[in-house]
């Protein structure tokens, strides 16, 4: 048996892409654009085909369902169990189903590890734009056998540096939390996603940190807490604690 070419993935997730590519003319920011595509693609592993309507659906519809989509991602970071309403997901599920409100409450960590699966395996082909400009060539003829698109398609996520997958915390002054709550906050929520997490070595007096940093074990894990925005907070014992990507300072030299 033939081995599975990405030529061959680009192909099947073809209404993947024209999801996004539709996201994106309808003002979505790629984020959102790529974390909506990924939930909508882990619903349909279940069977529900949601995909498979997307081509028919009006301008308007595509933004309501996008808009729906990304309803239920910015919930998964939340304390909030409640799952939004979504029924234009709902309308598009075969037989009726969607997100069952159950499972949302208390299988998020599922759902968080499906789209996060998602968005570091075959994502990186979907949404990769270079990629599909190739494809389309090959497809209308314009380019023929093209050694990328013909190599075989390889399932394991690519590992990306820490400074990549890492997210820079930030605290009130005398709100601090500690580092096993914010293990505890993400394991309980998502399950097994962090690596570490580093805080500021205190001096001078000050007994409490101001800031720290939070290492995912994949990027897919920073790009659904932040969800398109630029940072993102959650609440620790009613402490605010403010999550933004992670920018390493330059070296010098």
């Amino acid at each position: 048996m033939a081995a599975t070419t990405v030529r061959d993935m680009l192909y099947f997730y073809s209404n993947a892409r024209a999801a996004y590519e539709r996201f994106i003319e309808n003002g979505s920011k790629p984020e959102l654009a790529r974390n909506a595509v990924a939930l909508l693609l882990w619903l349909d592993q279940g069977r529900q085909h949601v995909m498979r309507h997307l081509p028919g659906l009006t301008k308007d519809a595509v933004g309501h369902l996008a808009h729906e989509a990304n309803a239920v991602l910015d919930r998964l970071h939340q304390d909030s169990l409640l799952l939004p309403p979504t029924p234009l997901i709902s309308a598009l599920c075969q037989n009726g189903g969607g997100i069952d409100p159950g499972s949302f409450a208390f299988n998020q960590d599922l759902i968080v590890r499906g789209v996060a699966e998602i968005l570091d395996g075959v994502g990186t082909l979907i949404f990769d734009d270079r990629l599909y400009h190739l494809y389309r060539r090959h497809q209308t003829g314009l380019l023929g056998r093209y050694p990328e698109l013909e190599a075989p398609y390889i399932s394991l996520p690519v590992t990306v540096p820490e400074d990549c997958r890492s997210m820079f915390i930030t605290f009130s002054k005398g709100q601090s939390v500690e580092r096993d709550e914010i293990f505890d906050y993400f394991r309980h929520k998502w399950g097994d996603c962090i690596v570490r997490v580093l805080l500021e070595k205190t001096t001078g007096g000050r007994t409490t940190p101001m800031y720290g940093r939070i290492i995912f074990r994949s990027e897919a894990f920073v790009s659904l807490v932040l969800n398109g925005e630029d940072r993102a907070a959650i609440f620790i014992r009613d402490r605010e604690i403010w999550l933004r990507k992670y920018i390493p300072r330059p070296h010098n030299g």
